[in-house]
Parts: C-alpha cells; sequence; structure tokens
C-alpha cells in the first residue's frame, strides 16, 4: 500500500516503479490514481502497467490525461474548471460501467466460459450471476448520483456554454434524474430486486424446457423451437404438448422468485412516490404517465375489440372450434403454408440477404464492430437481443467512436420456419443496430438504450426494417430457394389469404402483454402471490385476446429482467410508427424495397438525433403527422382482395429486376462495419479476416452450418431445414 495525497492505494512493486518514474506531476498522478481506481492489482492486459510499457496501444492521448486529470473520479462537484471537464469525466466513467456491465450481460445470457474474449480483444476473466449484479448496480450507483445532477444544473445555468454543451448537459440532467433515488428505503428494494433477477433469469437460462412428445417421450426445446413447432406441427397432440411445455415456463418462474421481484419492484417505485413500478418504468422511459399511456393502448383495444371478436368467428367457422384452442390458432392460420415457403428461406442465406437488403437501402454502421451469436444452444438465453457494449459517440476532439454490438438469436436450422424466422429476426435486430450505430452525438449517455432513451423509439427502427420480410415486393426480389427461382405467386396468394384476415390477432396479442403487467403492477401487496398471478394471466388473456394464447403471457421472457419489464408497450406504440412511416415513404416514393435513400432519411430523421429529441417529435417531423394508430387499423381493414391486388403490382415488378448478386454493383455488399459470427466461444467468421469481404464472411457462414448441420437425403432445393449430423 502507499499514501498519496492522504489516502491510501494498493499496487504492485512494480506499479510503485511506475508512479516514481512516471507520476512526476500532480497532474499525473491524478491520472494514475484514477487508473489504479479502475484497475485494482495490477495484473491484467489492461492494467496501468500495460498502459505505460506499451504506450503506442494504450496510452491515452495528451488531450485525455489532461482532462483525466482535471476530471478524477474522485473530485467534488466543485473541482471541475470548466463544463467540458465535467463533460469528459462523466463521458469517459460512464463508458467504463456501461462496458463493464454489457460484459456480463453478454457473457452470461450467452452462457460464455470464463475468459472468452470479445470482438474488439477485450477478455473478461469471469462470467458470472455475482458479477452481473456486482456491475450493474455499480452502473447504476453511478447514474444515480445526487452530485452529478447538481452539477448538470449548476454548469447549464452557465453563460458560457457551446449549443453542443447545453445539449449534452440537458441529456445528463434528464438521465441522472431517471436514477436518482431519494430513499434509501428504495435502493435497497432495488438491490435486492437486481440480486433476485439475476438468480431468476441464471435459472431460467438452464431450465430443463421442452415437451412431452407423443412416442417420442420428453424432447428439449428452447421457447422458440416450441412456438415454432405449434405453427408446423401436423400432429395436434404435439402441438397441445408444445403448448404445455410453454405454460410451464409460467409455473416455472412463479415459483422462483418472480412474485417477490414483483413485489420488490413495487415497493421501490413507491416509496419513490410513482404510482407503481409500470408508472415508474413509463415516466422514465417515454416521458409521460402510465394513465396516459393507456389511454392510447385504450384506444386500439377499443377500436380492434370487434375485429378481434369477428376474426375469431371467422377462424371457427373455416376451420371448426378446435382451431381456437392456443395450440391450433397458428397452425390453422398458416401452418401448410409455412411449409410451403419454407424453401424460398433458407437459413443459410439468411445473413446474405439481410446484408444486401439493407445496403440496397442505403444502410451503414459507420465502422462498427457486431458479434453475431445466432443458433440455439442449451443454457443460453431464450429471447433474441441487440446490446452496446460500446456505444457509437463522437468525442471532444471530433474523433468518431464506433458502436460495438452484441445480437443474438436462437435459431434452430433443423425446423421448418426456421429460415424465415432467422431472416424476420436478423433484420429486426439488425435495425437496432444499425439506429444505435448511427447515433452521432456529443455523449455515450445519448446513445444508450435505458431510461431516458424511449422504448418505443427503439423498437420502431427495428420493427420497421423487419416489416419489410411480409412484404411481396421484399420476397419477390429475396426469397429464393437454393437453385436461386423466386418465389411464386401462387404462394405469396396463399399466405396472404391464410393470415391477412387474422392480423387483428398480432395486434391484440402485443396489446395483451402491457395489460397484464399494468394489472399485474396494479394488485396489492398480499394479493401478489402465484395463484393470483397465474390466474390474472388467464384473465387478461380472455379480455383482450379472446380466449388462451399461443404464446402464455408468462412466457413472454421481458417480464423478468428489470431493462424490459413493463416495456412491450413500446412495441405497440412503435407499431404505429411503423405503419405511419410506410405510408410516408410509400406516398413519397412509391416502394421501400432497394431504395437508397430510406437508409440516410432514416439516418437523419430517427437515429442520428438519439434520445436528445422525443419519439413523438421525431415520429411527427419526419411523417410530418402525430402519432395515431389509424394507419395500422387501416392496414387491417383493407379487403383481402384489395390487398391481393396491390401486392401483385409490386411482386411482378420485382421479379423482373435480375436475381440479387446479378446486377452491376451489387458485387459487393459493404455495411461499413466488422462482423463476426460466432457461436458462443466459437468464432465461425471473421470480415477481418477476409479483408472485410461480407460475402466471403457469409459463405464460411455457410459451411460451418453445413458441417453441423447437413442437409437430410431428398432436402435440396425443397426445403431450408437442415437435420443434425
Amino acid at each position: 500500500q502507499v499514501h498519496m495525497q492522504g489516502q491510501r492505494w494498493r499496487c504492485s512493486l512494480l506499479g510503485l516503479l511506475m508512479l516514481t518514474s512516471e507520476c512526476l506531476s500532480w497532474s499525473n498522478m491524478l491520472v494514475a490514481k484514477r487508473l489504479l481506481s479502475r484497475t485494482g492489482p495490477l495484473h491484467t492486459a489492461g492494467s496501468f502497467v500495460s498502459l505505460f510499457v506499451r504506450p503506442s496501444i494504450a496510452a491515452p492521448s495528451p488531450q485525455l490525461v489532461a482532462r483525466s486529470a482535471a476530471c478524477d473520479a474522485r473530485m467534488s462537484v466543485q473541482d471541475f474548471k470548466t463544463a467540458q471537464d465535467f463533460i469528459d469525466y462523466v463521458n469517459m466513467e460512464y463508458e467504463k460501467v456501461h462496458r463493464t456491465f454489457e460484459e456480463q450481460f453478454w457473457g452470461t445470457k450467452m452462457g460464455l466460459p470464463n475468459g472468452t474474449p470479445l470482438a474488439d480483444g477485450r477478455k473478461p476473466e469471469e462470467y458470472s450471476v455475482e458479477e452481473l449484479t456486482r456491475t450493474k448496480q455499480e452502473m447504476e450507483n453511478f447514474l444515480a448520483d445526487e452530485k452529478k445532477l447538481e452539477q448538470s444544473r449548476k454548469w447549464l445555468k452557465h453563460g458560457s456554454l457551446s449549443s453542443e454543451q447545453a445539449k449534452v448537459l440537458k441529456v445528463f440532467e434528464r438521465t441522472f434524474g431517471c436514477y436518482i433515488m431519494e430513499s434509501e428505503e428504495a435502493r435497497k428494494f432495488r438491490e435486492e430486486a437486481t440480486k433476485l433477477e439475476g438468480t431468476l433469469n441464471d435459472m431460467r437460462n438452464k431450465m430443463t424446457l421442452g415437451a412431452n412428445m407423443p412416442g417420442k417421450g420428453f424432447v428439449e426445446m428452447s421457447s422458440v423451437g416450441l412456438r415454432e413447432k405449434l405453427r408446423t406441427a401436423e400432429s395436434e397432440e404435439e402441438r397441445q404438448a408444445c403448448y404445455e411445455g410453454l405454460k410451464s415456463i409460467g409455473t416455472f418462474v412463479l415459483s422462483n422468485g418472480f412474485i417477490e421481484i414483483v413485489k420488490l419492484r413495487n415497493r421501490m417505485a413507491k416509496e419513490l412516490g410513482y404510482v407503481d413500478f409500470y408508472d415508474y418504468k413509463v415516466r422514465q422511459a417515454e416521458g409521460f404517465s402510465k394513465d396516459e399511456l393507456f389511454k392510447i393502448l385504450d384506444t386500439l383495444e377499443k377500436g380492434t375489440r370487434d375485429l378481434m371478436l369477428k376474426a375469431r368467428a371467422k377462424l371457427a367457422s373455416d376451420k371448426g372450434e378446435m382451431a381456437l384452442e392456443p395450440w391450433n390458432m397458428v397452425y390453422c392460420m398458416s401452418g401448410d403454408v409455412v411449409k410451403k415457403l419454407d424453401p424460398y428461406f433458407p437459413f443459410e442465406k439468411s445473413v446474405e440477404r439481410w446484408g444486401r437488403s439493407f445496403s440496397r437501402m442505403g444502410i451503414q454502421y459507420r465502422g462498427a464492430i457486431m458479434d453475431l451469436d445466432l443458433l440455439n444452444r442449451k443454457g443460453k438465453y431464450s429471447n433474441g437481443f441487440c446490446h452496446w457494449p460500446q456505444p457509437a459517440w463522437r468525442k471532444p476532439d471530433g474523433s468518431w467512436q464506433p458502436a460495438l454490438t452484441h445480437f443474438t438469436s436462437l435459431a434452430n436450422p433443423r425446423n421448418v420456419g426456421s429460415g424465415q424466422t432467422a431472416l424476420t429476426t436478423l433484420m429486426h435486430e439488425a435495425g437496432h443496430a444499425a439506429h444505435f450505430a448511427n447515433i452521432q452525438q456529443a455523449s455515450p449517455l445519448i446513445s444508450q438504450e435505458r431510461a431516458p432513451t424511449s422504448v418505443a423509439y427503439a423498437e420502431t427502427q427495428s420493427m420497421f426494417l423487419d416489416s419489410l420480410v411480409g412484404d411481396a415486393s421484399w420476397r419477390g426480389r429475396y426469397a429464393r430457394n437454393r437453385a436461386g427461382e423466386p418465389i411464386p405467386w401462387e404462394l405469396i396468394e396463399a399466405d396472404i389469404r391464410a393470415t391477412h384476415p387474422y392480423k387483428v390477432f398480432t395486434l391484440r396479442t402485443m396489446l395483451a402483454v402491457p395489460y397484464f403487467e399494468k394489472a399485474l403492477y396494479e394488485l396489492a401487496d398480499d394479493e401478489i402471490t402465484p395463484e393470483r398471478v397465474a390466474a390474472l394471466e388467464k384473465q387478461i388473456e380472455l379480455e383482450i385476446q379472446g380466449g388462451p394464447s399461443p404464446r402464455p403471457l408468462l412466457s413472454v421472457p421481458h417480464l423478468l429482467s428489470d431493462e424490459s419489464a413493463c416495456y412491450y408497450h413500446g412495441y405497440v406504440l412503435a407499431e404505429m410508427a411503423v405503419h405511419q412511416t410506410r405510408n410516408f415513404f410509400l406516398k413519397n416514393f412509391g416502394q421501400i424495397v432497394d431504395n437508397n435513400k430510406i437508409g440516410p432519411m432514416l439516418e437523419e430523421a430517427y437515429w442520428r438525433p438519439g434520445n436528445l429529441e422525443m419519439f413523438l417529435d421525431l415520429v411527427k417531423k419526419l411523417t410530418e403527422e402525430p402519432l395515431t394508430g389509424e394507419a395500422w387499423v387501416n392496414a387491417i381493414k383493407i379487403p383481402v382482395d384489395e390487398k391481393l391486388e396491390k401486392e401483385r403490382k409490386e411482386y411482378d415488378k420485382a421479379v423482373a429486376r435480375p436475381a440479387p448478386g446479378a446486377d452491376a454493383g451489387e458485387e459487393e455488399v459493404d455495411l461499413k462495419m466488422r462482423v463476426r459470427f460466432v457461436d458462443g466461444p466459437t468464432v465461425i467468421a471473421d470480415t477481418e479476416e477476409s479483408k472485410g469481404d461480407f460475402l466471403a464472411a457469409c459463405r464460411q457462414f455457410e459451411r460451418f452450418l453445413e458441417e453441423k448441420y447437413p442437409l437430410a437425403a431428398g432436402e435440396g432445393e425443397g426445403s431450408s431445414a437442415r437435420t443434425f449430423g
């Protein structure tokens, strides 16, 4: 140990030698002190020792050293000489705590072995629930520091601020205001809930999930695999078994801590003066109250209730009353069509088709690095997501910090329908990635995905892009079998006839989640029991969906984690914005698919601002109208024949063009990023190793799949499904 300026510091003998030789002034001593506080014992690759031994690799720039001296982490609020010193301190320290938490989030959710390196070379020694909990608390403590809020407000009153400094400080004020808990009791509730969440999520990841299949016994499947079986399994007994498998998730979480988590979340929110936890989350993320939110959702609910009842009656009339059973609904609406569509969505081609489609729309990632972990495996988190260990932002010297993106899904290439599901997920999560890679502002706090970033704002970007997979114009262009033949119109027509009359079910399924969570957090503390919550699930499914849901509400993974609890309303608001945005582009350009004006316009209007602007304002600015559900409801109401006529025209134009890759200038796909395809700790392909060639990395990914999931005899061009070798 060594005493410096009245404080005790821990370092090795080598560290003392470095301090003696390198830290000749108090300014540099502050940098040393800050680095020691960051790295602890001097033994890691990113430690204080390595910074001085290998300055060409890791040493901070002179400007950064100067600002670090001015912005030491242990300075009081009075010690910052300028607003920029304070801004630089917050930016640098937030990057650190954000990064360490996100590393643990990825490692634990993906079930990575300790020491698995990340795409940018960082190599956390340990991935564990304990470290996840610790780093999350560290990040939240940083954001909940009242002194930072005081300092933000102090500098906002300063007359010498530049316009950019003022914008950044206003975001600081909003962000710190979201996390500060004036009540010590509330902080205790939050910390306790965080620990329980980590434990429950870890148990849920390791849960033996599957179905007791007739004649086969228990078959392990992920929640995604179970839902795919509901769409495609010909045997009603198998479908019912898979539905019961999904229902078992609710029983599991209710018995393993979820009840206590709900109580703790509510206690925390009420201690802070909110109505309940849902009100707390909505006000943080969207900037308005729970009551205001549900005024919007009530309009959709009431406006589509009759449509839902009529659709259920039609399904029962066309397919029989058995079609309304939760394990039969999805299959009766699309089961046969899904199988026929399957050959035109080969799983191994999904990454190439995503890349080509985004590239043709002018979407780029501004130098980002992306890890894609697409394949299902045991112990992996049961929902796709996209997170950013490194937020994108513009530094004070004008240099650009690209994003590092972690992106996952749960594809099983052997399943019928896996190719279409994988492609839709790719378009969705890659839409998130494009959005956050293109936020061009002067702080990582403007480009991070938590409050005060609007849930609806974030989901609009991803859902707009995944909506294209259902368009006849996109399918005519990109949905092709292994022989390169485009999907025939007859299949698209059959799909529209099978699914369009029931599109209202999608809307109602989305609405059910926020209505369930609203009712859940409005329960009195003594009412929150496993039996009451299970009954509430049944009640909301009946009220909103007309009967038991094919996706039981308690199987929705968003409910479990603090980050995504009371979040699902964002998908509903986003879907409203998606239809309104689509209408705007179609009205102005006539087409969206392969229109190279779309990406730049999305970047300019939606992506670049980050959380500087409010969601409703951004939608109105681009579409020139306030957000309503009118475009969505009108899309549901359009008669089938009218939709078919419109879609046929778009399909004919699409198939008349050369196949993707055959057009001049399409030999390369440059998304302006490095991509790694990974399977847990295994790196399958890396565009850095293929000299930036995205398509070469796609070929390598295809070869990996061919070896791991070889085609069964007779599949060839007629199926996207693969079997285990």
